[in-house]
């Protein structure tokens, strides 16, 4: 019998970027019901509503990625907002859904779970080998409590819970927000607005030598899938390429791709972030049979195209 057969699948967060790619590849497996309800139908900061959303979908399984999410800038600016928001829509709907015999519960972590000065490549067991970066511990740390939660949890209660943490996704619908976006979207965002200006530079936020590993938000949707349906151990999972780029290799290629060919100015007055970041991704191989399949270079062109169009 299916995992999926007569089953009802809340998707939290279903209406942003990674749920997007998610909710095609959770239709094709046909379960009973999916619900993504947006936040204006459900807050999920709020306990009430939390409780009311469960046992309204009464879910068989939920898989919960909302959050308040944002770059370096936004994570610095809302502290506190990061911390309680995400702290609150984890911890509560983790125990709405125990209280409401939900059979599995797939909690989406973060990289920014991770120690400032994490060796690379990032092992699991290294989760809890130090602070995160600063920038956006608040945030790293409300996500991380979650494995705390499911751990005990499924200690206590024999709950079902798994954790997985995804390293920064990219690709078509990304936000490209000023004020709020990634690494890969805002320097596309720069560099085709120079272009399609005539600007002979643009301006980077740090040095450009940390270095990141990115994730085709496609293959994110697929990690997520099978983990669903195949891992049911308390251990922590990192989803990822295994690959890492430095932030000026990263803008070098986008430029390159973009059509940009002025100058690429670094501000060394604002944050780098995290050192170095990229994933020992042997685990979600070896335990649902994950790897990552997009080409980084064709998983930019997809991206670039879909954003030109939005221009247009």
């Amino acid at each position: 019998m299916s995992l999926w057969q007569d089953t009802r699948v809340l998707v939290t967060g279903g209406s942003g970027f990674l749920g997007h790619h998610l909710l095609p590849r959770l239709k094709e497996k046909s379960p009973r019901l999916i619900s993504a309800p947006r936040k204006s139908e459900y807050d999920l900061v709020d306990p009430i509503q939390v409780v009311r959303l469960i046992q309204d979908v009464k879910p068989d399984i939920v898989i919960h990625m909302a959050g308040r999410v944002g770059g370096i800038g936004a994570n610095s600016a809302n502290p506190g907002l990061f911390f309680y928001e995400n702290l609150m829509m984890g911890t509560q709907l983790m125990e709405a859904a125990r209280k409401n015999n939900v059979q599995k519960f797939v909690a989406l972590g973060t990289i920014c779970a991770y120690p400032k000065f994490t060796p690379v490549p990032f092992h699991e067991e290294d989760l809890w080998n130090g602070y995160p970066e600063e920038t956006n511990a608040p945030y790293g740390l409300a996500k991380k409590m979650l494995l705390v939660q499911a751990q005990a949890y499924r200690s206590q209660y024999g709950f079902n819970a798994i954790y997985l943490l995804p390293v920064n996704l990219y690709g078509p619908g990304d936000n490209f927000d000023e004020k709020s976006s990634h690494a890969i979207p805002a320097i596309i965002r720069k560099c085709l607005q120079a272009v399609r200006d005539k600007s002979g530079e643009i301006v980077l936020w740090g040095t450009g030598k940390p270095t990141r590993e990115f994730l085709y938000v496609e293959d994110a949707a697929e990690a997520i899938v099978l983990a669903t349906e195949r891992y049911n151990k308390s251990e922590p999972v990192n989803i990822g390429s295994g690959t890492e780029i430095t932030i000026k290799d990263l803008a070098t290629l986008i430029a390159r791709m973009t059509g940009f060919t002025g100058h690429i100015v670094w501000d060394s007055t604002r944050p780098d972030g995290q050192p170095r970041r990229c994933l020992d991704v042997s685990k979600a191989e070896s335990f649902f049979g994950f790897r990552a399949r997009t080409n980084f270079e064709e998983g930019l062109r997809r991206t670039i195209e879909w954003y030109r169009k939005q221009l247009n």
